[in-house]
């Protein structure tokens, strides 16, 4: 299972919010995703939104091709007063 938090600026103005964003594996589904980050991050999951990004053909400077692989993203409310912090290594 693939859960790898996403850092930019709109998510660290999320987070703010208490709401993170995730790169999470295509086949999981809401149950799972908040399954996984409850274990992984010991915090309480309110709300689970999921994001499916189509992949794509990219082309290089030497007009190869190359392809993105599609991706899921998760954004994950936590309950009042928790958060996760994103820059700490996990606790497992």
């Amino acid at each position: 299972m693939r859960l790898e938090p996403i850092i930019t600026e709109k998510s660290m103005r999320l987070a703010k919010e208490g709401k993170y964003t995730f790169r999470v594996g295509r086949r999981l589904n809401k149950f799972q995703i908040r399954k996984l980050i409850e274990e992984v991050f010991d915090v309480h999951v309110t709300g689970v939104w999921t994001i499916r990004v189509p992949g794509e053909i990219k082309r290089t400077p030497r007009g190869r091709k190359r392809i993105v692989q599609p991706t899921k993203k998760a954004i994950v409310t936590l309950a009042e007063k928790e958060k996760i912090d994103l820059f700490e290594e996990s606790k497992k």
